[in-house]
């Protein structure tokens, strides 16, 4: 069995990815500042070591452990968020995974997954966006900080790391930061359709994008962590090539719900894209990767989890 750095297990994605680690009888340590997650969130098994991922005196808490694989999930993962601190955002988003590529190359780890983002193309590409077609031209220091990130994965490669870049669309899913009204769409709606019965979008009811199931990203991971591809460094659009507005989105919801909701759509978001969805066909091939989850199935999960979420509170 393998032993596993997964960076973020107090977060969304980081969480459901050391729980499938742990449940296929593998080892895991995580790396968390609980800045955004939940310490209760962190499967049991799992060794924790609290601190930021760009601090050293963190990484030297690792004491050299050899890895199979380090699957940097952590971050500062909101595109809005970033223009509040764009030092920390940097930090957290780029300097981290510098220091953890470090580590890797230190201690004969070859493995390096990375949770990056379909931020990186902005929005001036034709969707569905594929990886060669993309030009890449972010609107938000988080969506800097993931270019400048796979830059650094690429060079690494001449030391001997397999790396591989995943570039997520919009995560959904059980498990999801319900009180975070600043990052993620589904939540974000969720969260206000259960509180106030009301929905209030920041935006178009047109803007659309792409929507993964955690359980996806997930899956994603782990093929990316057992690929065997000819080049050393990949990215991968991990996406369903399904284009969502905002009103289908606020509508599947609201069809899940036991009681009526208010929409209105007003506002902007600083640096957010109007629309994206993106091509899995270069992961499909050369993983076997494909989503497994449809939205409306995924969201009708989601909409009882929180409910139950909303009763036990």
């Amino acid at each position: 069995m393998g032993n596993y750095l997964v960076t973020g297990a107090a977060g969304f994605i980081g969480m459901h990815l050391a729980r499938e680690l742990l449940h296929r009888g593998h080892t895991c340590v995580t790396i968390d500042n609980l800045s955004t997650g939940f310490k209760n969130n962190i499967p049991e098994g799992c060794r924790f070591i609290k601190g930021n991922t760009f601090d050293v005196n963190t990484i030297t808490q690792l004491e050299d452990e050899k890895f199979d694989a380090i699957f940097h999930i952590a971050g500062q993962s909101g595109g809005m968020t970033s223009f509040d601190d764009p030092v920390y955002d940097m930090n957290s988003n780029i300097t981290s995974t510098l220091l953890l590529l470090d580590y890797a190359k230190r201690t004969g780890c070859t493995r390096f997954i990375y949770a990056s983002s379909m931020s990186v193309y902005g929005d001036e590409n034709p969707c569905p966006v594929t990886e060669g077609s993309g030009q890449l031209k972010p609107k938000t220091f988080y969506a800097v900080g993931k270019i400048a990130s796979e830059h650094y994965m690429r060079i690494y490669t001449q030391f001997g790391i397999r790396s591989t870049a995943l570039r997520f669309n919009n995560t959904y899913g059980p498990g999801q930061n319900m009180e975070n009204l600043r990052q993620g769409m589904v939540s974000i709606f969720m969260a206000q359709a259960l509180k106030n019965h009301h929905i209030h979008v920041m935006g178009d009811k047109n803007r659309f994008r792409d929507f993964v199931h955690v359980s996806d990203n997930v899956n994603a991971c782990i093929l990316a962590a057992q690929g065997n591809e000819e080049l050393m460094y990949n990215e991968y659009n991990v996406a369903t090539n399904r284009k969502t507005t905002c009103e289908e989105l606020v509508q599947m919801i609201c069809d899940n719900l036991p009681f009526e909701v208010t929409v209105e759509y007003k506002g902007s978001t600083l640096g957010d894209q109007y629309g994206i969805y993106c091509d899995y066909s270069k992961i499909q091939k050369a993983l076997g990767w494909e989503p497994k989850v449809r939205l409306e199935n995924g969201i009708a999960d989601m909409v009882r989890w929180a409910m139950t979420q909303m009763k036990r509170g």
